[in-house]
């Protein structure tokens, strides 16, 4: 792996060209240090792959070098587009703002050379990885367990660390990620299990509930914190009811048949927007008298403009780890002053600009450590603790699972009179059903 040694005085010495670094040297500083990669007080950095000295495409500081970020997307056709291209347009201006500010360790940060769309197919987000993995120093966005999860292996070989788009319970867990993966919130799990915690706290302990998702990573975590919650709390977890995406099952009539039967207090969504809106409007209009909460991914604005907004105002609370956009967080006013006053097309922005947190930290340690090859990267990991700005809990790495989890909720419900369309009743709320389980390995497999 190509390896150098990288100082203010060497890159003065290149622009003068009186040196010339190939793609082995090692720069020797001239203050007189050895130029070892530990001693980094005068700037001396070692790199390697997905860094250059050479600034990046649109590098707005001049003297850096450049970090390459690869970004694994659903930016055209697949079930969650509409969610992942605010997502990456946040991730830019994110990492605009990082610039503007400098840079990290004397580079810039660039993700739109590795930006590319996976179509939210596992074959599909595979190929694209395969394209980018070798220029890249670390993946600020991977879009999907499973997807994710196709490449791992690779990831790991690597050392690329690598944020995920997706919450899934195995990534708390070292034997599932090999440690480099900086997920972001809370567990699709451990959402279910807070969020019944607040609905019984706001409206009395329902006595039966019932998880409705997609199979897999996303629906059968979800399902498995309804089970959890319900054996803590005495409750009757009705059999779950698997979908798909509107693009693969064609409706959800199965599914409110199937909700109709049971007649659960509580429906815990785990789906897309367009079936959270079928499932709540139908459900409605039969006359169903339960309450639904929503995992993080089932909301988008755009269904107060649908037939089934009268029905997902009256039945309908989201359930996310991070800020609502009617928040007040540094974080939430920063991501607010990136889009100079308008507004993002839904809650997408808000992840984008969380997912960023993780990152940054992990290459400002890096960076201080004098070592930003992705080992230097993915060794910084364990015990890093990242603040968010008050858009979410600050997290730690590694350690035990159970006692770093984050367990915070926000809840809001659907309004038309709020910007993004939701209105925030709960802020970082915190149950203690949790603590009453066993969280020492994924609460389902991802697939």
């Amino acid at each position: 792996m190509t390896k150098r040694q990288r100082s203010r005085a060497a890159l003065a010495l290149v622009a003068a060209g009186v040196l010339t670094l190939s793609a082995c040297t090692q720069v020797t500083p001239d203050d007189g240090s050895s130029g070892d990669a530990d001693s980094v007080s005068d700037g001396t950095i070692t790199t390697g792959a997905g860094i250059t000295e050479e600034a990046c495409p649109d590098g707005v500081n001049a003297d850096n070098g450049c970090i390459y970020l690869g970004v694994l997307s659903d930016l055209t056709e697949g079930p969650f587009a509409a969610l992942a291209v605010p997502i990456t347009d946040a991730q830019r201006a994110f990492w605009a703002q990082v610039n503007a500010d400098g840079g990290i360790g004397g580079y810039d940060i660039d993700i739109d050379t590795y930006t590319r769309d996976t179509k939210y197919q596992a074959a599909e987000h595979a190929a694209q990885y395969q394209q980018i993995a070798d220029g890249v120093l670390g993946i600020a966005q991977s879009l999907g367990t499973v997807n994710t999860e196709a490449v791992l292996p690779d990831m790991v070989e690597r050392s690329l660390v690598t944020v995920p788009t997706s919450w899934w319970s195995g990534y708390a867990f070292e034997e599932n990620d090999s440690g480099i993966i900086l997920e972001t919130g809370y567990s699709y799990c451990t959402e279910a299990l807070v969020g019944l915690d607040w609905f019984a706290e706001e409206n009395g302990s329902p006595a039966t509930v019932q998880a409705v998702g997609y199979p897999g990573d996303y629906g059968g975590d979800s399902a498995e914190g309804v089970n959890r919650w319900a054996e803590v709390n005495g409750a009757t977890a009705l059999d779950p009811i698997g979908t798909g995406p509107n693009q693969v099952v064609g409706n959800q009539d199965a599914v409110v048949a199937a909700v109709l039967d049971g007649g659960a207090d509580v429906v815990v969504l785990a789906v897309g927007p367009a079936e959270t809106a079928e499932i709540v409007g139908k459900l409605a209009a039969s006359g169903f008298s339960g309450r639904f909460l929503g995992a993080l991914p089932t909301w988008n604005p755009a269904l107060l403009e649908s037939a089934a907004a009268p029905a997902l105002e009256a039945l309908y609370n989201h359930l996310t780890p991070y800020e609502n956009w009617d928040g007040s967080s540094a974080s939430i006013e920063a991501a607010k002053a990136s889009l100079n006053g308008e507004l993002p097309a839904n809650g997408g922005y808000i992840i984008g600009w969380g997912i960023g947190y993780p990152m940054k930290a992990a290459l400002e340690t890096a960076a201080d450590a004098g070592d930003l090859t992705p080992e230097g990267l993915a060794s910084v990991i364990d015990g890093l603790t990242v603040d968010f700005d008050g858009l979410m809990q600050p997290h730690t790495y590694g350690g035990d699972p159970q006692s770093n989890a984050n367990q915070a909720v926000n809840v809001g419900v659907p309004d038309p009179d709020v910007e993004l369309g939701l209105r925030t009743v709960a802020s970082f709320y915190e149950g203690t059903s949790f603590d009453e389980t066993d969280y020492s390995a994924a609460c389902v497999a991802s697939s």
